[in-house]
């Protein structure tokens, strides 16, 4: 049988012609007539009788009078085509959703609590930083790849900014946003996603160090600014499955899964997702030491701790920086280093101990200075947690690939 199937092309038709013509009939045989699926069933029969008895002429009458049953007995489908096309959208689009429900969910970071290990949307303002120029040819080509872009947005009218209109968006797309000045509407199209896509550029507009009330003249930059996206990642769904989130991974959770009395205090929706560092499992008593460690029921977290190298492997006489690894800080470090930011509420000195209830978890950014966090709203549910961190696909720059940790 094989070897016939790899010399005889009459074979190799014949083959393909019983099976296809096999699954339409079973395909159909809930709509068909009894006599019509005798029909076809018997010249289906009869094809396979002439091919065990090998004679290819016979075999080639066997499938024309098999293609004739078929055209006799079953109605073709009104536009086959798109039919066919239409079936293979549906499939894809469910294995999509399938994908995405149980193996990996598509997530972007929109802001930097997480940096140096995951970044968010970070802007550099040209206005004021002219020693910055923008690239052109390659080196523009290589900034696209980093996630690097530039937004110039110049006064089409004299006059001051009198409103900003909300983002039009298609699906995931910013396409335009109109911003009036002087009276005049102008356009622009593509403003960037600065974290908060629903805003568009009117935080930039608003913003007291871009001009808010300032009298512009036609052709003045509004706008001049570096724009380094987040990063995107495929959140692992699979894994907790499995098994429970361990201390130091970093997971992708649901905004719900904090209480709602936090969320209204801190300007949190309900339908957001964040991904910071698990610090704390259900039932242990947390404390934040004044030299940036986490205490683990009595126990100092250190370098040593696994998924904690980098964020404890700081210089302690060096103060700490945005964007980069010095650990977690309490509300006396807070205050002591004289930070522009406001004191964690939960844990104001190293003195004071969190404990945490069963099923919740603790959780906390890697970027100290910059991290909205447990520290402020407290434990987290473990049902809103919906996977941990996995591929970064975008852009190509130093994190992209597994092993972000």
């Amino acid at each position: 049988m094989i070897g016939r199937w790899f010399i005889s092309q009459t074979w190799r038709e014949a083959c393909a012609a019983r099976k296809h013509y096999g699954q339409l009939l079973e395909a159909r045989r809930d709509e068909l007539s009894p006599p019509a699926v005798a029909s076809v069933q018997a010249a289906l029969d009869a094809l396979s009788g002439a091919m065990a008895g090998g004679h290819a002429g016979r075999i080639r009458i066997k499938m024309e009078e098999l293609q004739f049953a078929v055209n006799e007995r079953i109605t073709p489908y009104a536009h086959p085509v798109w039919r066919g096309n239409l079936e293979v959208l549906v499939v894809a689009l469910v294995l999509a959703l399938g994908i995405r429900t149980f193996f990996l969910e598509p997530f972007k970071i929109p802001t930097g609590s997480m940096q140096p290990t995951l970044f968010g949307v970070t802007l550099d303002n040209l206005t004021i930083q002219k020693d910055i120029a923008v690239p052109t040819g390659l080196a523009r080509l290589r900034d696209w790849f980093e996630g690097v872009s530039y937004v110039r947005v110049l006064a089409q009218a004299d006059g001051v900014v009198d409103r900003v209109g909300p983002v039009a968006r298609f699906l995931t797309v910013n396409l335009k946003q109109s911003v009036w000045i002087g009276g005049v509407e102008q356009v622009v199209w593509f403003p960037p996603d600065l974290g908060e896509s629903r805003l568009g550029i009117a935080p930039l507009i608003w913003h007291p160090a871009l001009g808010r009330g300032h009298y512009y003249h036609q052709k003045e930059e509004i706008i001049n600014l570096r724009r380094q996206g987040g990063d995107y990642l495929l959140a692992d769904r699979l894994t907790y499955n499995f098994r429970k989130p361990a201390r130091g991974e970093i997971i992708v959770f649901k905004t719900q899964g904090i209480s709602a009395g936090a969320r209204q205090r801190y300007s949190i929706t309900g339908d957001e997702f964040f991904i910071k560092r698990l610090v704390g499992l259900p039932g242990e008593r947390v404390q934040i030491g004044d030299d940036r460690h986490l205490i683990i029921n009595g126990g100092r977290l250190d370098a040593a701790t696994p998924h904690f190298g980098k964020v404890y492997g700081f210089d302690p006489a060096q103060p700490p920086w945005q964007s980069q690894y010095w650990g977690h800080l309490n509300g006396t470090m807070t205050r002591q280093l004289g930070l522009n930011m406001d004191t964690p509420p939960l844990f104001p000195d190293q003195n004071t101990v969190y404990t945490n209830g069963p099923g919740m978890y603790l959780v906390m950014g890697d970027n100290t200075r910059n991290s909205q966090d447990s520290r402020y709203w407290g434990a987290l549910s473990g049902d809103a947690v919906i996977g941990k961190c996995g591929f970064v696909f975008w852009p190509l720059t130093r994190r992209f690939g597994w092993g972000n940790e």
